[in-house]
């Protein structure tokens, strides 16, 4: 099963005791800080449930799984996200 943003929004809701319209407002809020952020080069700890970092990711060769024909594939930066010690444990 997955949940959608509105419902996560109404689960925050449930969980903080704030109104559905401020945790909707807070979840908006989340994607262009996040973004902003890691374009900075900075990283985002939440402890305990993840942490969101950027890294750089060399030129490599691949092949087109259509054709078989040997590629370049161009360097570039990568978001990595790893699951903190809450998370991993809510999951086990």
């Amino acid at each position: 099963m997955t949940i959608q943003r509105a419902e996560l929004a109404a689960r925050i809701s449930a969980e903080s005791g704030v109104s559905t319209t401020d945790a909707e407002a807070v979840l908006a809020a989340l994607t262009p800080v996040l973004c902003a952020t890691l374009a900075a080069g900075e990283d985002v700890r939440l402890t305990g449930l993840m942490t969101i970092t950027t890294a750089e990711r060399a030129e490599r060769s691949g092949r087109n799984p259509r054709t078989g024909e040997q590629i370049t594939i161009p360097a570039g930066r990568v978001v990595r996200i790893a699951a903190g010690a809450t998370l991993k444990g809510a999951v086990k």
